[in-house]
């Protein structure tokens, strides 16, 4: 027991971390994944489904706030349900007008293949919400990761199309998808699909350049042993409406979400599981040269458990804010550090 609570403390010196909610905390027993964004007023807004497990017909959309200059999550409260079916991956994001976006994935039949993805908005920070919508009804689409702002002014938003109706298979046809705003139309059109030998799902994204777009995507497959498991990479030249093929990058990945962000300073960071198999550990690494190096990954957390799904905004305050959760889907966790902790090891 002692050798095990050594190895789950971060292992990167200024990380700090707090548990937020877990078995205690009466949404069901069911808590995953978190995705966190921060407002205009400096506010951090966190969401995450919860019920009695990933495929419970009672999941719900669930919101948290850590006020600027607070310590201390509010309590979780439900934002969205569908009385007839189950609800997903929730994101959230403002936009550069100040409306808070809500995306979430809705089940339509027993697997997530069967989802489409809806949509609400907030004019006053999360306080209060719109009406559900649809963003899309194409059949197994669904999102995980927040919309980027392009150099045009276009939001785009990283999204999947997830097929095969097997829980613990993703097939080659499965792919990363985006969805770009017509502020004029008020609609999100799609553009632009990824394409891999072994499929590939949960696009992370960030724009190198006016134009030119990187993504980073969790590998398909299936969840057994391996040695070849791999992030997937592809680019866009034409601001994300065509992507070239995807293909194994030299970041491992255990068949699990990942994030990347381009900071203010115009430097990369990747938040990722650094092993084909296992979510463990959960490493950050950065690029300085868009894209062409990577330091060396710095394990955030590691030990025998699962540290799965970060979630990250770099803050005003200048760390970064990253949730993720842990032991057995049951656990919400909230790191802070920052970028020269990752740059100095």
């Amino acid at each position: 027991m002692i050798l095990f609570l050594l190895l789950a403390l971060p292992l990167c010196a200024e990380l700090r971390v707090q548990k937020i909610f877990g078995p205690e905390t009466d949404t069901g027993p069911y808590k995953h994944p978190a995705a966190i964004t921060e407002l205009d007023n400096g506010d951090l807004l966190l969401v995450y489904y919860g019920g009695k497990g990933e495929y419970a017909r009672d999941t719900a959309l669930f919101m948290s706030r850590l006020a600027k200059g607070s310590s201390k999550w509010t309590p979780p409260r439900r934002i969205a349900q569908d009385p007839f079916r189950s609800l997903g991956n929730g994101v959230l994001w403002q936009a550069p007008d100040n409306v808070v976006w809500l995306f979430y994935v809705v089940r339509f039949g027993d697997t997530w293949t069967n989802s489409r993805i809806a949509q609400k908005i907030s004019h006053d920070r999360g306080e209060t919400w719109s009406d559900a919508s649809m963003l899309t009804l194409e059949e197994g689409m669904m999102v995980r990761n927040k919309p980027i702002v392009l150099a045009n002014g276009d939001y785009l938003l990283p999204a999947y199309r997830e097929t095969g109706n097997d829980t613990e298979f993703i097939p080659p046809d499965t792919t990363s998808v985006f969805f770009r705003f017509d502020k004029a139309k008020r609609e999100w059109k799609k553009s632009g699909e990824i394409r891999s030998a072994k499929g590939n799902l949960q696009p992370a994204v960030v724009e190198l350049e006016p134009n030119h777009l990187v993504a980073y995507c969790r590998r398909g497959g299936d969840y057994k042993p391996t040695q070849d498991g791999w992030l997937v990479r592809s680019e866009s030249k034409n601001g994300g409406v065509t992507w070239s093929e995807g293909v194994n990058s030299a970041f491992r990945n255990p068949h699990a979400a990942v994030e990347l962000l381009k900071l203010r300073n115009g430097h990369l960071l990747m938040i990722f599981n650094d092993h084909m198999s296992d979510r463990t550990p959960l490493a950050a690494s950065v690029s300085t040269d868009n894209d062409r190096t990577w330091t060396k990954p710095v394990n955030l957390m590691e030990g025998r458990n699962s540290f799965a799904y970060p979630s990250a905004v770099e803050g005003r305050d200048g760390r970064i804010h990253l949730v993720f959760t842990s032991d057995g889907r049951k656990v919400i966790q909230y790191a802070t550090f920052q970028e020269a902790d990752v740059l100095r090891r």
